[in-house]
């Protein structure tokens, strides 16, 4: 998932945005802008929306998101009360909760307790993303977050839950019997939330995916951590775990090679990471890592020499690697950051 652009995908259905007149006026106003890049004759209003249309006819055929222009006159409340009303809300199986105000003034409570007081509207909700604010209405580490357990209460059919923002996260122990993809994005996670994830009662939990960010953004979360994850007594139907952006991957993996976890896992996504040719020696010659169906890791500071002794050392894994950084020298210092810190 990419915190730059709004998601075009959710749930595997194609994503509607619920339109209010400002979100009409940022679509004509990018429209204008590439026809404009195109040489193309500059369109004055937008046509009729066909796709738009054709869910508002079949709402369980979208993934619908809800979000809002910075100072509208329309708020969040107002806007989901809209939603409620012009859209078979009985029939949405995913729902996306986008921006809901000034990242810097305003709270998940209000979305998270405004859905939670109709939840009995959405019968039929599978799957739900709470924040998915992108760069331009603010970083990840601004978004301001709440309790989101109460959420999981309110939906307990619930299969995907996803949370974007670290700051104000709360997630202490629960159990939810439906829910089978967790994912945290942030730019900084606390151990409280991770701690609460690691000591919930998941049973259904197939994949499972924290977003681990930098200290100076609230990540206080260490390798330490995660010894309930990766003792493997949790979660009994995880098959695909990513461990993601942290500033100690090259730990992490040394960790993970003698992780009890890894012998159910069959995907481990270790993108973003601050892993470099210490930790890849180790991914090279665990025999933990053999064993696993698919290894990604999009994001990282191993050398090309080393990216070919993986591939080498794994022949029989769907091995990805992608996007090798190198790291900053300033005064004679060398920096390592992982993808997301701000």
């Amino acid at each position: 998932m990419s915190i730059n652009e709004h998601l075009t995908e959710f749930a595997g259905l194609p994503v509607v945005e619920f339109l209010s007149p400002e979100i009409e006026g940022e679509r004509l106003l990018n429209a204008q802008y590439r026809a404009r890049r195109a040489g193309q004759p500059i369109p004055d209003r937008l046509e009729p929306d066909e796709r738009y249309a054709a869910a508002l006819a079949a709402p369980d055929t979208a993934a619908w998101r809800l979000r809002v222009v910075v100072d509208a006159e329309e708020p969040f409340g107002q806007h989901l009360a809209r939603f409620l009303a012009e859209v078979d809300t009985a029939k949405v199986t995913a729902l996306i909760v986008g921006c809901w105000g000034e990242s810097y003034e305003d709270t998940a409570q209000e979305p998270r307790d405004l859905l939670i007081a109709q939840a009995d509207r959405f019968p039929a909700l599978r799957s739900l993303f709470l924040g998915e604010f992108v760069m331009e209405e603010a970083e990840i580490s601004w978004i301001r977050q709440t309790d989101v357990t109460p959420l999981l209460a309110a939906f307990p059919r619930l299969e995907e839950f996803v949370v974007r923002g670290g700051s104000g996260l709360e997630f202490p122990a629960i159990r939810h019997g439906a829910l089978r993809r967790l994912t945290v994005q942030t730019g900084g996670l606390p151990r409280g939330p991770v701690a609460g994830i690691t000591a919930s009662e998941l049973p259904a939990l197939e994949h499972l995916e924290l977003w681990f960010g930098v200290e100076d953004y609230g990540g206080t979360t260490t390798v330490d951590d995660l010894a309930p994850l990766l003792a493997g007594e949790r979660f009994p139907a995880l098959r695909s775990l990513g461990l993601r952006n942290s500033p100690w991957g090259d730990d992490l993996v040394r960790a993970l090679a003698g992780a009890p976890v890894l012998e159910r896992v069959r995907v481990l996504d270790l993108s973003g990471n601050v892993l470099t040719d210490a930790g890849g020696e180790v991914l090279a010659t665990a025999p933990a890592f053999r064993t696993l169906d698919r290894l990604v890791i999009r994001y990282h500071f191993l050398t090309e020499a080393m990216e070919e002794r993986l591939r080498a050392a794994l022949p029989g894994v769907d091995l990805h690697l992608s996007e090798r950084q190198e790291p900053e020298v300033y005064k004679d210092r060398t920096y390592y950051y992982p993808e997301v810190t701000e």
